[in-house]
């Protein structure tokens, strides 16, 4: 069977800076009936292995390492002995959730996972923070930014490890340079295409 892609909303918190907030946070799940790829681990595994089902999980792929993000992923791994890949320019993100562990894999710009037919590729977008990483699917006509990129333009800066020109460049940079009909999955909230984005991501 060809490569789909399935999703599953989670709700918890998201802590940053002395601050905590409630969060809804999309998970997404690429592959066919035999394997997959999970892509960020938010607030609860037994919602991902519900939609992950009986395949196998080749990785849990991070788009960043904020713990809304990540908080569940090294639960996941343990229960799906798959490994965690993280940009590693994120540890220090990474560090303020999981300081007695890290993940398994540093998944730099360019790099390559295949699964169930299909390439994801990494494109490291720096901004909302260091080792933000989105990963497209060219097969699917499909991109999944994390907080990269929402419906509506960039994801938040202003926060530690952020910064509002290197988030704008990211997305000007890399993911305006995909096909305009290119479909936005993003961490929170709905779908978009890189070419409804244009007009929300101003030079800056």
């Amino acid at each position: 069977m060809s490569a789909r892609v399935d999703h599953v909303v989670t709700s918890g918190t998201f802590s940053l800076d002395g601050q905590t907030h409630q969060v809804d946070n999309n998970v997404w799940v690429v592959g066919d009936d035999t394997e997959c790829v999970v892509i960020d681990a938010p607030h609860s595994v037994e919602r991902i292995l519900a939609l992950v089902g009986d395949r196998r999980v080749k990785a849990i792929l991070c788009t960043h390492a904020h713990d809304d993000h990540v908080r569940v992923a090294p639960a996941l791994r343990v229960e799906t002995q798959a490994p965690i890949f993280l940009h590693p320019d994120d540890r220090p993100v990474w560090e303020l959730t999981h300081p007695d562990q890290l993940w398994d894999v540093d998944f730099g710009d360019g790099q390559i996972i295949e699964v169930a037919g299909i390439r994801l590729e990494a494109l490291h977008t720096p901004g909302h923070s260091p080792g933000a990483v989105c990963f497209y699917a060219a097969d699917l006509g499909a991109v999944f930014t994390g907080d990269t990129l929402f419906s509506g333009g960039p994801g938040a800066t202003g926060r530690s490890f952020s910064d509002h020109d290197t988030i704008v460049a990211s997305i000007r940079g890399r993911l305006f340079g995909l096909p305009e009909a290119t479909v936005v999955h993003t961490g929170h909230g709905e779908d978009t295409t890189i070419g409804a984005e244009h007009a929300n991501v101003p030079a800056p």
